[in-house]
């Protein structure tokens, strides 16, 4: 029952999973750090990750009293979590010069999983490896992808069934996106569930993209699609059900796909699977047609709430598109949606059905218009967190952001390069993307909170689902930083990009640590884990040097600048009394 394996999940003292239970709450019951005590955390130890090339963005793990992590290129190290001590490191040996190019969207690795003494890790280039973990010995690699076809690997992978779900990122390249299942002991491929359809004059490769197929137009397959899945999961183990969030399309304008006024299944979507078999049992658009890179592929969070006198099994996601979505999970039935954040290119979204009034003026054409939130979103990758006992959401957010958007009608398709199809930029940037254009048109009219020209953009946002509306907020963190936890100590943790460590009482928002890591940017999410008795904060962050094709293999690194930290992994404890 999902009741009993959350249970036991929750109990444990270790962190083996990215989002700590299979749900993705980020709630631990740890307490013995607690907003009575949160200032007294001091520094415990501190590890040197290595060598850079991007932001650190990996959730920490702890099992059997080791601390495992991983970089950005795919280097997986194991500590002793007690004193920060390396117990081994293995290196995949990724051809960076080659990869590099490759990789759409930054250099980056949110995480792995342990699974029965095994660390099952993400490498960039395309491989799923899984380790052992008391010796960094591989023990099984499969392919998921190849970098000659312009995907890489870089989200967590899930567990479900004893299968390993990992998908795929790249639809700024010319990609179908999917996700796959692998046999967690052997590392063969279960099955694989592509994201949008292929060449309908070929035999679909189950009936879910038969009936996708009819929501697109035109030669629609030889421009792949797009809908890569890069980070949002969730599995019910009593339902059964693998929940996967779907991305935006490839090239970025509807027009352009030829689909005006198509929804594109399954673009911007939550699909929920049968981790057997990949059989869809649900979707959940909540994009139709997606025009301005809103994927859907933010957390996916599962709880149990009461909801008008009524116990929900609930999903819930703080959308990149402005909205905060809370679905039946067992039936994809859409319960409830409000903006968290600035919205414009939507009027608001349809009480019964939950699909979105699209503003007509953000269907952009030839000329540049301003839409809120911007293609970095309202609330992107960096984990939100539930906390069952204030019933709240911690959002890291931006709530006031925005891009212009017009099409390229000099767009033509280029195989293996970039292909989003629009021009972006202000219009009086000599020779910029925007420099032939008309000024920007009026944006379309704004809903969600109110921003003022004081008010701050990134924040940290306490939001009720049940009610849907804030209960507070507090500046800090933004949408492409700043995750989260929670605990049972009535503390939700953050960790700002500009290297600070903050903690706030969970339920009214009071600041109680703020603690300066001595990093700058790249913060990757925190976790807490408890050892011989001791509660430990760990998190890694620091942007490290981004080494480029011409610079020779292990050549000392440059010293660090203002701008330039090297990433580290630091681990945090109480005060001694």
């Amino acid at each position: 029952m999902l009741l009993s394996a959350s249970l036991a999940l929750a109990q444990s003292t270790d962190w083996t999973n990215y989002g700590l239970t299979p749900e993705e709450t980020r709630y631990s019951p740890l307490a013995q750090i607690n907003d009575k005590n949160a200032g007294q955390l001091k520094l415990a130890w501190s590890y040197d990750i290595g060598k850079g090339g991007g932001t650190q963005e990996a959730t920490p793990l702890v099992w059997n009293k080791t601390l495992f992590s991983i970089t950005n290129w795919s280097i997986v190290y194991a500590l002793d979590a007690a004193t920060g001590k390396e117990k081994w490191r293995w290196d995949p040996e990724v051809n960076q010069d080659t990869v590099r190019s490759k990789v759409c969207c930054g250099v980056a690795n949110r995480g792995m999983v342990v699974y029965q003494g095994l660390i099952i890790a993400p490498i960039i280039d395309g491989r799923l490896v899984a380790l052992d973990a008391e010796t960094g010995k591989p023990k099984w690699e499969a392919r998921v992808s190849w970098p000659q076809d312009n995907y890489t690997v870089t989200m967590a992978p899930r567990i479900a069934k004893n299968k390993v779900i990992i998908g795929v990122a790249g639809a700024e390249f010319p990609t179908r996106g999917y996700f796959d299942a692998y046999d967690a002991k052997t590392g063969e491929r279960s099955w694989r569930f592509y994201t949008v359809p292929g060449d309908p004059s070929k035999p679909f490769e189950n009936p879910a993209l038969k009936e996708a197929a009819k929501t697109w137009a035109g030669d629609f397959w030889k421009l792949q699609g797009g809908g890569s899945v890069w980070d949002g999961m969730a599995y019910d183990p009593e339902a059964d059900l693998l929940y996967v969030g779907t991305g935006n399309g490839g090239p970025w304008p509807e027009e352009l796909r030829k689909s005006k006024g198509l929804a594109n299944l399954y673009l911007c979507s939550v699909v929920a699977v049968k981790p057997d078999t990949g059989e869809l049992k649900w979707y959940f658009q909540m994009v139709p047609g997606d025009s301005w890179d809103f994927d859907s592929v933010q957390q996916l969070l599962l709880a149990d709430l009461t909801i008008k006198g009524q116990k929900r099994k609930v999903l819930m996601q703080a959308n990149k598109n402005g909205f905060f979505y809370v679905l039946d999970r067992l039936s994809g039935q859409f319960i409830s949606g409000k903006p968290f954040a600035k919205v414009t290119w939507a009027a608001g979204l349809d009480e019964k059905s939950g699909k979105p009034f699209v503003n007509k003026e953000a269907y952009y054409g030839d000329q540049l218009i301003e839409i809120s939130p911007s293609t970095g979103g309202a609330h992107n990758w960096p984990p939100m967190s539930f906390n069952p006992s204030t019933g709240l959401v911690y959002i890291p957010g931006a709530i006031g952001s925005s891009s212009t958007f017009a099409i390229d009608r000099d767009f033509v398709y280029k195989p293996g390069e970039n292909n989003r199809g629009i021009r972006r930029g202000a219009p009086t940037t000599p020779g910029g993307p925007g420099a032939n254009l008309p000024a920007v048109l009026p944006p379309p009219p704004a809903i969600g909170p109110e921003i003022g020209p004081d008010t701050p953009r990134n924040v940290l946002v306490a939001w009720d689902p049940v009610n849907q509306v804030e209960r507070w907020r507090r500046t800090g963190g933004g949408a492409v930083g700043g995750g989260t936890l929670t605990t049972a100590g009535n503390l939700v943790f953050q960790v700002i990009p500009d290297g600070h460590l903050v903690a706030y009482t969970a339920d009214k928002g009071e600041k109680v640590l703020d603690i300066d890591t001595g990093l700058r940017g790249g913060m990757g999410p925190p976790m807490t884990f408890q050892l011989d008795g001791k509660q430990y904060i760990s998190l890694a962050g620091g942007t490290g040097v981004v080494v480029g094709p011409a610079y020779p293999p292990n050549t000392p690194l440059p010293a660090p600048t203002a701008n330039t930290v090297f990433p580290k992994l630091l681990t945090y404890v109480l005060e001694a009394r």
